[in-house]
């Protein structure tokens, strides 16, 4: 959620900012704004509500140029989408700020500014900051000082964007618990959230950590801590691509994304895998030893991956491995009693999910044997906080309403549960299951085929304003997961349930308005399935079914089959989401709505 890019360069900056926002427009916002030191060292901004092309619009009227600037897309926190309320914030029409997250004790920090004549256009906690920055150097601080004088002071999670009119040729940005990085060019510097952001400008680039204040000037880079102590920060290389965020010829990011399943999952594997047995120096050097001292796994997690956490239960539990999952929101705000042998495992796409860092923090505190990250962005904050990690590999993922990275994450939990399988199970075959993880990406493409008729059956969905998923098992997860996607894109409520649940509640709500779709793969829990379709069917509900071709359920007048190909009940899940979540796509694309940036929806969630 929220964007920021910044640029210090010898050109003018105001295409790359544009270009930057476009490219970080999948993290979900609501308006978009930035401002330019101009050549008369003179400050000037644009914002507006709605998308970046909006913005794009407005600045082609106007001769805003200059090499100074940042730029910012909003996600509403404190006071509704509204130019007013849209970033960059000014003071005096000499500081200009754009943030990231929140400040907690912004409304003391305001009564305080007030009182000292300062008055407020928006309903936002950014705009005391910029006050803030420019009272400071009426007390005689010069700009730099400034900023680290006010970040001292605050309260929350802030990623921070500053220009100064008394410094054009100067740019502060500072960090904490909000990601930013600073690319690297040839006299010039770049800043920004996300790296997508800078592909097209830059390759070598920083990692800010917490607390971080970072001075950026032509003739040199300086990182800080609030009091002014130099610190050294790794120079990274990107290996992102344009070709990798763009849509190279398909209509919408998700479809893309749902087709590159096979590609992801098989770059997931690639190198975790040796022979008949997954390699756990995969996790990290010191894996073994860390397995060799689990009893125990805690998994945590937020949206699609807290579904890909429920999913993995059922197979470490399968495996003798005692296994706890919980929506990190919900973990940050209760007691806790910690067993000692429990690896904490947090799952999240992007690595900077506010509410699974804190979790880990917290769990630092409780005496947790030790800690892994199962992500996607290696240099991320939970990747670097944690003790071993397992990249998914997934490659950017645009769309808001996640797919691959969901089932990247599901092949990433299903090595780790074979590694601790292995001192729980000691003789179990784990060759059958690795022959079954190398047929994935084979497996996937099969049910990418399924995909004209998906589209046929959504047909039957444009109209309606409820759905029900169901699944037994592990199937249960994905009919979750199923039905959040539906929801996210298509804005159909859908509610998902343990198929033998129906009978305490759901059942009620059923008749041939209320589609119902259920995953059926032909496993111990089948016949008990097919006797909750017959309760639907008898019904009158109207049933799509995805089901495996042995399993003896077929077509009749309100139930519709589409045959998944056969595949081992360990990877099942992995292969029943994807029809799913071409189901979902399927049916906002008929309701017309905005696939890859649903409304109210964003797709890093840095705030809790």
């Amino acid at each position: 959620m929220c964007g920021i890019v910044g640029a210090l360069a010898k050109n003018d900056v105001v295409d790359v900012l544009i270009n930057g926002l476009q490219k970080l427009e999948y993290r979900g916002y609501d308006s978009a704004g930035i401002a330019i030191i101009g050549n008369d060292k003179t400050i000037n901004r644009e914002r507006s509500v709605g998308r970046v092309k909006q913005l794009k619009s407005q600045l082609d009227k106007t001769n805003l140029h200059g090499k100074t600037g940042i730029a910012h897309t909003r996600w509403a926190t404190h006071g509704v989408p509204s130019k007013q309320n849209a970033h960059p914030h000014l003071s005096n029409e000499r500081i200009a700020l754009v943030h990231n997250g929140i400040i907690e004790n912004y409304q003391e920090l305001a009564e305080e500014l007030r009182a000292k004549g300062y008055v407020f256009t928006s309903e936002t906690d950014t705009e005391v900051l910029a006050h803030k920055i420019d009272a400071e150097m009426q007390s005689g601080a010069d700009f730099v000082s400034a900023v680290r004088n006010t970040v001292k002071q605050l309260k929350g999670a802030w990623g921070l964007g500053v220009i100064c009119r008394d410094e054009p040729d100067t740019l502060v940005v500072a960090r904490k618990s909000s990601p930013l990085l600073i690319g690297i060019g040839d006299g010039e510097y770049y800043v920004a959230s996300d790296m997508s952001a800078l592909v097209s400008v830059v390759k070598n680039y920083k990692v800010l950590e917490d607390g971080d204040v970072a001075v950026l000037r032509a003739d040199g880079l300086t990182i800080t801590d609030t009091d002014g102590q130099t610190i050294e920060r790794k120079t990274l290389i990107s290996t992102l691509s344009d070709a990798d965020i763009t849509l190279e010829g398909y209509e919408h990011y998700m479809l893309k994304e749902i087709h590159e399943q096979g590609r992801a999952i098989a770059d997931t594997l690639d190198g975790r895998i040796a022979g008949d047995h997954v390699l756990e120096q995969a996790f990290g050097l010191s894996a073994k030893e860390i397995f060799d001292n689990t009893r125990k796994v805690k998994l945590i997690a937020c949206g699609t991956s807290y579904h890909s956490a429920m999913v993995a239960r059922y197979w470490f539990e399968n495996f003798g491995i005692g296994c706890d999952v919980e929506i990190a929101s919900e973990y940050i705000n209760r007691h806790h009693v910690v067993d000692e042998s429990t690896l904490f495992v947090t799952i999240s796409q992007s690595g900077e999910t506010l509410d699974t860092m804190s979790a880990l923090e917290l769990a630092k505190t409780l005496g947790y044997s030790n800690t892994l990250s199962i992500c996607n962005v290696p240099e991320s904050s939970l990747v670097r906080a944690s003790d071993l990690a397992i990249m998914t590999h997934a490659g950017p993922e645009i769309g808001v309403a996640s797919t691959k990275a969901f089932t990247t994450q599901l092949a990433a939990l299903l090595l780790l549960g074979l590694c601790l399988r292995r001192r729980t199970q000691p003789d179990a075959d784990e060759a059958a299951i690795v022959r079954e993880l190398r047929e994935l990406p084979a497996y996937i493409e099969r049910v990418l085929e399924l995909e004209p008729e998906i589209a046929e059956i959504a047909k039957r969905f444009a109209d309606k304003q409820h759905a029900l998923f169901l699944g037994r098992g592990d199937q249960y997860p994905i009919a979750l997961e199923g039905a959040l996607k539906l929801k996210e894109i298509s804005y159909i409520h859908a509610e998902a349930y343990a198929a033998g649940e129906l009978k305490h509640g759901p059942l009620a709500l059923v008749d041939e308005n209320m589609p119902v779709i259920a995953v059926a793969p032909n496993n111990k829990l089948i016949e008990k399935l097919k006797g909750n379709i017959q309760e639907v069917s008898a019904r009158g509900g109207q049933l799509v079914i995805f089901a495996d071709p042995d399993s003896g359920i077929a077509d009749s007048d309100n139930i519709t089959t589409l045959k998944v190909a056969p595949v081992d009940n360990c990877i099942a899940p992995i292969i029943y989401t994807i029809p799913l979540q071409l189901l979902a796509y399927h049916v906002a694309l008929l309701k017309g709505t905005d696939i890859d940036k649903p409304r109210n929806l964003a797709k890093s969630v840095t705030v809790q």
